[in-house]
Parts: C-alpha cells; sequence; structure tokens
C-alpha cells in the first residue's frame, strides 16, 4: 500500500466520524454494508473488490509455524465512542514482528458480532487490533471472544466507555494490552481488507485460533452503549488462500 493512501486508510481504521472528509455509512437502513459502494465513488472496492475482509475462515492450508511475534508493553491512552465502534487509542510504541518488518499498533476496537467466522461459526465478539509499517502497510491481529468468564482487562477499559457518539474518555487504570490476547498465538492468516469503508486491500490478516472470553453482562454492556449490531457480513474468498500458522 502506497504512503499516498496511508491518511485514507487510517481515517477508515479511526472511524474518522467528519461529515466533510467521509461520506457517512452505518450497518444498517440505506447506509448498511450491501450499499456502502453507492455512497462515494472511493468506497467502490467495498462491491468491486476481489480480496474483501471478513471471511468464512475454513479448509486453512497447514505451513510450517512462524510464531507471532508481539510486543505490548505500553498501557492505552483513552477510548472513544465513535458511533461506529468503541476504539482504543494508544502510545506509539507497541508493535508485532510480521514477515521480518516491524509493525506499529496503532489502535483497537470491537465488532460485535465477530465479523471473521470459523467454520461457519460467529462469536460473541471480536477485537481488532491494528498494525502499521513504515511503508502504509497494514496488519490487523484478531482476537475471537465467547461468553464465559468476567475479562478483567477488558473491564478497565468498559467501566469508562463512553455512552455518547463522539466522546472520548482518558483511561485511569493501566490496561495490559498483551493480557487481552491468549497465551497461545497460534492463527488463520490470510490476505485482505479493511472491513469499513473505504474497503482498502492489501491488508494481512492475522486470526488468532484461541479465543479469550467477556461475561454476558459485559457483551450486553457494549450492545447496548452501540445500539446495533456492527459487523460487515462475510465475503468471498474469490480463490485466497487461507493458511494456519
Amino acid at each position: 500500500m502506497k504512503r499516498a493512501l496511508l491518511s485514507v486508510v487510517l481515517a477508515a481504521f479511526t472511524f474518522s466520524t467528519y461529515a466533510s472528509e467521509t461520506p457517512h455509512w452505518s450497518y444498517d437502513g440505506d447506509e448498511a454494508p450491501q450499499n456502502w459502494s453507492k455512497l462515494s465513488p472511493d468506497f467502490h472496492l467495498c462491491e468491486q473488490g476481489k480480496m474483501q475482509s471478513p471471511i468464512d475462515i475454513k479448509d486453512a492450508l497447514k505451513v510450517h509455524a512462524h510464531p507471532l511475534d508481539v510486543r505490548y508493553t505500553l498501557p492505552p491512552v483513552n477510548v472513544v465512542n465513535n458511533g461506529h465502534s468503541v476504539q482504543v487509542n494508544v502510545r506509539e510504541g507497541d508493535f508485532i514482528t510480521l514477515d521480518g518488518e516491524k509493525f506499529v499498533l496503532q489502535q483497537f476496537h470491537f465488532h460485535a458480532p465477530s465479523e471473521n467466522t470459523l467454520n461457519g461459526k460467529s462469536f460473541p465478539m471480536e477485537a481488532h487490533f491494528v498494525h502499521m509499517d513504515a511503508d502504509g502497510e497494514i496488519a490487523v491481529v484478531a482476537v475471537m471472544f465467547e461468553t464465559g468468564a468476567a475479562n478483567p482487562e477488558l473491564e478497565k477499559i468498559w467501566q469508562q466507555m463512553p455512552e455518547k457518539t463522539g466522546e472520548t474518555v482518558t483511561l485511569k487504570s493501566n490496561v495490559a494490552l498483551s493480557a487481552l490476547l491468549p497465551k497461545d498465538l497460534t492463527h488463520y492468516r490470510y490476505s485482505g481488507s479493511l472491513t469499513t469503508p473505504p474497503c482498502t486491500e492489501g491488508v494481512r490478516w492475522l486470526v488468532i485460533k484461541q479465543p479469550q472470553t467477556l461475561s454476558e453482562q459485559q457483551l450486553e454492556k457494549f450492545q447496548h452503549v452501540l445500539h446495533h449490531a456492527n459487523n460487515r457480513p462475510v465475503q468471498s474468498l474469490h480463490g485466497r488462500v487461507i493458511v494456519a500458522e
């Protein structure tokens, strides 16, 4: 992805709410995912793209494992309700190493229900940890959540989750980002896109196999704050290969 697209990609992943910059889109009504491509010529890939995300992950090709090197040590800064998701902004410095390159964590956010599915199974929630390298290439680490035991690190965020769209709250508690990831980081990998307009392709997706948990109450609070599901439906593979590492 060329550096010229960097600002466009960041705007999409940070869900810019400025109407003058980005046409309004939504998850329901006339601005729902099936109509995104009609909202702006810039969104044409949402319909015409052949490497779109999310997908149903199945029939993965087993390859030699490449351990995912995650270096998350810094507590996040704040949490924002942008109307499309609950997004947590971070200090620059955390990163993953992928294909010998350093991808710096930009932010992470949540979707309920999950966007990617595993063998047709949808999860109650999915977290996307969004990274970018020096050339503007994007890598997303996705973590699934099942309902079960309450998640203590998630609760630190949820306690300050803004209920009003556009509101940003500084986090008072130090959230250990590494604790939001499972201990087993084996994952599925595929080439895809942003799951929000402009649906830009060339995104490296790493979907962790082992899910985390959150309580029913934590899930319900997220759903109450957003007032709607915020998952894009799964997209066609168009011959893409999914690998299991």
